[in-house]
């Protein structure tokens, strides 16, 4: 009798930095371009920040005070509203938007035909309802075959939601989150989303099922929220935000402990005033997992030459140790070819000093200065046991980090911790959440 095998349960993780761009088009082609280079890196998931659609605010106050509201800013926030999304839901019960039927496209049924009567703001619009961008995301992660979460300022009838999105490479949008409470004067132009959003959903990949939700920003430091997550089983976890402090990772990590799951987190790197003109970029390399290590920049007083007759430089040799610490290894001034060592070891690495590139460098230097970042990024990758296993990735709002992980990792640490289950004494503590099923979802198909 043939012995059949398990399907393998790890899978790669992935997740950037990316900052909004000048268009909605331009943040499709942005996106696009990130998710095929996870594709080519083998990512099964791809994360992307907290308002990644639409942009979030930072700094902007709308004109608003207590007790008064400008003319200009009334306008800003008209401009702010037309740049959000229609994925062409409607607001729904507090918020909640239609739910499944948004998902399978069934709101067209609502009003009994293709057309709309005026009242509910297009919500009896034909199949093709919203402005398309839920298509275009659906078919970038069906052409590049990654599970996309996303970001994005949403606009339902007369008000802004800011959600995130789960986008599955065969099944589209296969759920939709709205942030339960905005923070601080977000609430200013962000509705309440339900808390019937906190719905977590399943996908398989290779055979191997994965439950999966998301929480908003400082929706993470909700410890009930939180719970409503781990009450159903989920074993990725994901944290897209606007939160670029260093008191950011911890969070995740406790998340990562607490929750015996998965955390992948994302918040974008926005360079002050956009990316108009060329921009320093620091000297760094990343591992094989994901870790950014800075490398010391060198000056060059004088222009090296690169014509004919230019003698070739010669590449340094160096590998890192398990905290960092970069080690020059010796080797001959005419070696032609970088040589590793301890090559089995997934921290060696070898920098290359090239000599086009650092002149091309030192002339950005000199064009622009040293870039200035209004957010800093800081996305990473977390396990099960609150280890960093990729990031933070800071001022970096072009590069992808990854991490290889093994699923099963949520199940060994169930051994002493479930916090939904055998650690909550669910016999003295009482928990539910309004027009929410808490009840878990399988690990295994």
């Amino acid at each position: 009798m043939s012995h059949i095998s398990a399907p393998s349960t790890k899978i790669r993780l992935a997740t950037a930095s990316p900052a909004t761009q000048s268009t909605r088009r331009e943040t499709l082609a942005q996106l696009e371009k990130l998710a095929r280079a996870a594709a080519a890196g083998n990512a099964d998931f791809l994360l992307l920040p907290e308002a990644y659609f639409g942009g979030y605010p930072r700094g902007s106050d709308f004109g608003c005070k207590i007790g008064g509201r400008t003319i200009e800013g009334r306008d800003e926030f008209r401009r702010y509203f037309r740049d959000a999304v229609d994925l062409g839901d409607i607001v729904g019960p507090g918020g909640a938007g239609g739910l499944e039927k948004w998902v399978r496209r069934e709101l067209s049924d609502d009003l009994g035909g293709d057309g709309d009567d005026g009242r509910n703001g297009g919500e009896g619009l034909p199949k093709g309802r919203g402005d398309g961008t839920r298509e275009e995301i659906e078919r970038i992660a069906r052409e590049t075959g990654v599970f996309i979460v996303v970001g994005l300022v949403e606009r339902a009838g007369g008000s802004l939601y800011c959600a995130a999105v789960y986008v599955c490479p065969r099944r589209g949008m296969i759920g939709k989150r709205r942030k339960v409470m905005p923070t601080g004067t977000e609430r200013l132009i962000w509705a309440q989303g339900s808390p019937a959003t906190l719905k977590a959903v399943s996908t398989t990949i290779r055979g191997m099922r994965v439950n999966l939700a998301a929480a908003i920003c400082w929706e993470n430091y909700m410890p009930l929220l939180r719970q409503s997550l781990y009450a159903q089983n989920i074993n990725l976890y994901f944290a897209p935000t606007a939160d670029n402090r260093d008191t950011w990772l911890p969070l995740m990590r406790t998340v990562g402990i607490e929750g015996r799951c998965f955390v992948v987190s994302s918040n974008m790197c926005a360079r002050e005033g956009g990316k108009n003109g060329p921009q320093a970029r620091r000297n760094s390399c990343l591992t094989k997992e994901g870790f950014e290590i800075a490398l010391p920049t060198s000056s060059h007083p004088a222009k090296r030459g690169s014509g004919a007759g230019s003698a070739p430089k010669a590449r340094r040799n160096s590998v890192f140790d398990e905290d960092g610490n970069e080690i020059v290894l010796s080797s001959p001034v005419d070696s032609s070819a970088p040589q590793i060592a301890n090559a089995a070891s997934p921290s060696s690495a070898v920098i290359e000093e090239d000599e086009d590139e650092g002149e091309s460098e030192e002339k950005t230097q000199a064009v622009s200065g040293p870039a200035k970042f209004i957010s800093r990024g800081g996305s990473s990758i977390v396990s099960p046991y609150g280890d960093v296993l990729a990031g933070p990735q800071w001022e970096d709002d072009e590069g992808i980090i990854y991490a290889d992980v093994d699923l099963d990792d949520c199940v060994r640490g169930r051994l002493d911790l479930d916090a939904a289950g055998s650690y909550s004494r669910n016999d003295a503590f009482k928990f539910s959440v309004e027009g929410l099923d808490l009840n878990p979802l399988p690990y295994y198909p």
